[in-house]
């Protein structure tokens, strides 16, 4: 059970070493310009290693897919990032119920942008948690984890795709021999709340050193925008610079930009409708006098 990019190495890796009776994503939706109707990296995947894909649009309430994952006698079900809550009669219905492959060392970042959150904090490392599933919200006993740290450039398109193959090797060890689950320490429990393109939008009044982590944390989304203007900017890499004035000032002819503790210095932008470039490349074509302001 899974949708997105993510959890596809861990399909495959169980499709290599188990029989898989079927495979469970979200429906098709519309993307793109046209809007056409878009299976999912999982539902592709699924289709082109010839297994059975069901895509229900819910799990609750739902007695005929209750009925068609009983009859299928499962040993286990593996969930990654399906986004679709597994009511007690979905749980329960293998005979070892259900094992997630989670992106965080749990119960640190519990909820659906453990990665982003991770970068955003400045934690020194993360991980992949196989947790045993229950009816609360990443809450159910840890079988097994593994950690990596987190470097001082890792966005978290680099930390998804480490932690995807991670998860892959980690679920075939817990399916080899599992293990007993451990409880998690509930108040150690933090939560990484669902990311929306409203969070897109910087804040130069927040420290620099904040400015840097969310631009690596929201890489490649939901993004990292500036208004200067009517024009939107879109940062993709920064880093911090020395440097004071008024939140979002332009301070110099390298873009460095005040915030509200130190100043960031752009290294890769992009226009909207434009390709990225260097902040160099992009003064040569949009040159901007200190003394703007981002707003």
């Amino acid at each position: 059970m899974g949708s997105p990019s993510f959890s596809v190495p861990a399909l495959r890796a169980l499709a290599a070493a188990h029989e898989v009776a079927v495979v469970y994503a979200q429906p098709p939706k519309p993307a793109g310009r046209g809007q056409r109707e878009t299976l999912c990296a999982v539902h592709q995947a699924g289709l082109d290693m010839g297994l059975a894909v069901r895509t229900p649009k819910r799990l609750k309430n739902n007695a005929a897919e209750v009925a068609h994952l009983r009859g299928l006698g499962l040993d286990a079900a593996v969930v990654a990032a399906y986004g679709l809550i597994l009511p007690p009669d979905i749980l329960s219905a293998p005979r070892l119920g259900c094992l997630n492959i989670h992106a965080s060392l749990l119960p640190r970042w519990r909820g659906a942008a453990p990665i982003q959150a991770a970068i955003l904090a400045g934690d020194a490392q993360t991980g992949i948690t196989i947790m045993q599933m229950d009816a609360g919200l990443d809450t159910g006993g840890m079988l097994l984890a593994r950690p990596t740290p987190i470097g001082p450039r890792d966005t978290a398109a680099d930390l998804h795709d480490r932690l995807s193959e991670m998860g892959a090797g980690l679920i075939l060890r817990a399916l080899q021999n599992p293990p007993q689950p451990v409880p998690q320490e509930e108040s150690l429990a933090t939560y990484a709340p669902k990311l929306s393109r409203e969070d897109a939008r910087l804040d130069f009044t927040q420290p620099a050193a904040t400015l840097e982590r969310r631009i690596r944390a929201h890489t490649p989304w939901p993004g990292s925008l500036a208004m200067l203007g009517d024009a939107v900017v879109k940062l993709i890499s920064a880093e911090c610079a020395a440097g004071q004035g008024i939140p979002g000032e332009i301070l110099d002819d390298r873009l460095t930009i005040a915030c509200g503790e130190g100043a960031l210095r752009p290294i890769m932008v992009q226009r909207a409708g434009k390709a990225a470039m260097s902040t160099e490349a992009f003064l040569r074509g949009f040159p901007l006098p200190p003394g703007a302001r981002f707003y």
